[in-house]
């Protein structure tokens, strides 16, 4: 596979999920909603965020290694969040863009290490 796409769908798809579980981990508790309110939902979006967290720093430390170095630092810090949160979040809400990229983000997580 082109390391070049592996790395943007990878790394997009996770610091869209790590962006979604920071969001709705900043919601009040007395507006949260149906499951999201409960513990259980509370501890699925901190693990969720955190799952993404690592495949994102995977993706990075891929990006790094297979190219050049100011590719993955730009995506990182403008072209992932921005492409997050122009386009993904105004399309399908926090809630749902979590609920969305977390099965891409665990595939890609095994694309990662069955490619590196």
């Amino acid at each position: 596979m082109n390391p070049m796409i592996l790395f943007l769908i990878a790394g997009f798809v996770s610091m869209s999920a790590a962006l979604s579980a920071g969001a709705l981990n900043k919601v009040p508790k007395d507006q949260r909603e149906g499951f999201l309110a409960t513990n259980n939902g509370a501890l699925f979006v901190v693990m969720a965020g955190n799952l993404a967290a690592v495949t994102l720093l995977g993706a990075m430390a891929y990006g790094f290694k297979h190219l050049h170095w100011a590719l993955p630092l730009s995506c990182m810090f403008v072209s992932f969040p921005m492409v997050h949160i122009l386009l993904v979040q105004r399309l399908l809400g926090i809630k749902w863009s979590l609920l969305v990229m977390i099965v891409p983000s665990l595939i890609s997580a095994c694309a990662l290490y069955f490619y590196w």
